[in-house]
């Protein structure tokens, strides 16, 4: 067993997260007093707020709320109807991003929408319906965005993400980043999605009705900053986030506010206990309006990009507080194994660790900018889907506080040892490294789709 300098520092920060309650009062607030905290909403203002404030309570440095302008967007009236074989009319949501839009067209399913499902010829003037399923034997996960964007690409006019899990309604997700989306897009349940492939089986050709109302205005949203400043590497940061915007539909209990209740409970302890040892600082940020394209982080990004080269770490800890084990996922950085390696020794901790990369979440534009990035996680751990996440049972009920207690205890003890490292092995990665990784990295191919929808959007607009 590896010797732990930390020993004494250990002890206090765990005993006291693990002795207090304070991690899961503050998610009920965020959850119960704010609602879902969405881009635009009254509950994404007290919320940024409410960061501020607590980072300044736990005696954080200048602590503020840094404004950036974005795309907003807020749902309207969506109907779906079968005009036939039958009539009926299908419960649905719009997808946040979905335009304005009338139309009538005929339905094609393309199963779960793995690449290969989405047939150019057959998709021209159709409604096109995915299910939600990520998909197995490619080595990687089909996400939304990319189902979605393959479905316009061959020339579909509409879009259906059908669930695919039972008895949770309807999922949400954003089909655009920071615009109005191409093409409207809309979410149903996994039963009445099988109604339609009944129909379609029974019957033949089934033809749909969607109309929808939405609307996109510019508006403000805010990143949250607070700092611990380092003692001996002033200039030099540790940064650990999480977004705070949930989906307008649901509380985002789990997905994601879980991961910045645990951030602020790893603030709390390392203030309270930690500030005279720690050698560069630690900067806590609470990003806005992550579910409808990672705007807050990219924001911040451009805004601090000549900071980059300062940052040894960013952690992510987007849903951290939910059940699973917390272990490190480091994107692309084995120049790092040997410090985790070490770590984990030290911390005599079941902390799993691994390289996997995923584009869905606040990391990204901060390795797009070279810098070294991580998520909480499990790395040995099967994707099979969301369950719950992005639906409206992602309530306040789901979370534990022993899993919000473990993931902060976690997370102060590896910021304080990333902070607290004489030399870093990491460095801020040049450009065209980042570019050689994106293309070879399987879980990247939605930057490629995502870059020709984009030029098919610009033709079309």
């Amino acid at each position: 067993m590896a010797e732990n300098p930390f020993l004494e520092l250990d002890r206090k920060m765990v005993g006291d997260i693990h002795t207090s309650s304070e991690a899961m009062e503050n998610m009920e607030i965020l959850c119960d007093d704010f609602g879902s905290r969405f881009g635009g909403t009254a509950g994404e203002r007290q919320a940024a707020t409410f960061f501020r404030d607590k980072y300044k309570e736990y005696g954080l440095s200048k602590a503020r709320m840094e404004p950036y302008k974005y795309a907003s967007w807020a749902r309207g009236e969506t109907t779906l109807e079968i005009v036939s074989p039958v009539q009926h009319e299908i419960p649905c949501i719009a997808l946040p991003y979905c335009p304005s839009a009338r139309l009538e067209a005929e339905l094609i399913d393309v199963k779960d929408g793995m690449p290969g499902d989405f047939e150019v010829r057959k998709l021209r003037g159709k409604i096109v319906m995915a299910t939600s399923f990520p998909g197995r034997g490619l080595g990687r996960s089909v996400h939304r965005s990319e189902k979605y964007a393959r479905s316009a690409l061959g020339g579909g006019i509409g879009f259906i993400f059908m669930n695919h899990y039972e008895g949770l309604g309807p999922a949400t997700g954003s089909i655009a980043n920071n615009r109005e989306a191409l093409i409207p897009g809309i979410s149903i349940s996994k039963e009445w999605g099988e109604y339609l492939l009944r129909l379609v089986r029974r019957k033949g050709k089934v033809r749909l009705k969607l109309r929808t109302r939405n609307r996109t205005r510019t508006r403000t949203s805010w990143n949250v900053v607070g700092e611990l400043p380092g003692n001996r590497n002033s200039d030099r940061w540790a940064v650990i986030g999480c977004h705070y915007d949930g989906h307008d539909i649901s509380q985002g209990a789990h997905d994601p506010v879980s991961g910045m209740a645990a951030i602020l409970e790893a603030a709390r302890v390392l203030s309270a206990y930690a500030a005279d040892r720690i050698g560069c600082g630690i900067r806590f940020i609470a990003f806005g309006t992550e579910e409808i394209g990672l705007i807050g982080a990219k924001e911040y990004v451009k805004a601090h990009l000549e900071e980059m080269g300062q940052i040894r770490l960013m952690l992510n800890m987007d849903a951290a507080g939910g059940a699973g084990r917390k272990g490190i996922v480091m994107h692309h950085w084995p120049v790092l194994d040997d410090f985790f390696e070490g770590a984990r020794e030290q911390m005599a901790y079941d902390l799993p660790y691994g390289q996997r990369l995923s584009a869905f979440s606040d990391h990204f534009p901060f390795f797009e900018a070279g810098v070294p990035t991580a998520s909480m996680g499990d790395v040995e751990a099967t994707f099979s889907g969301r369950g719950f996440g992005h639906t409206a049972f992602d309530t306040l009920d789901k979370i534990k506080l022993s899993n919000l207690r473990e993931a902060a205890s976690v997370a102060c003890r590896v910021l304080l040892r990333v902070a607290c490292a004489e030399k870093w092995p990491a460095r801020l990665r040049s450009k065209r490294v980042v570019e050689r990784i994106t293309k070879k990295e399987p879980n990247l191919e939605i930057v490629k789709v995502e870059a020709e929808l984009e030029k098919l959007y610009r033709r079309k607009r």
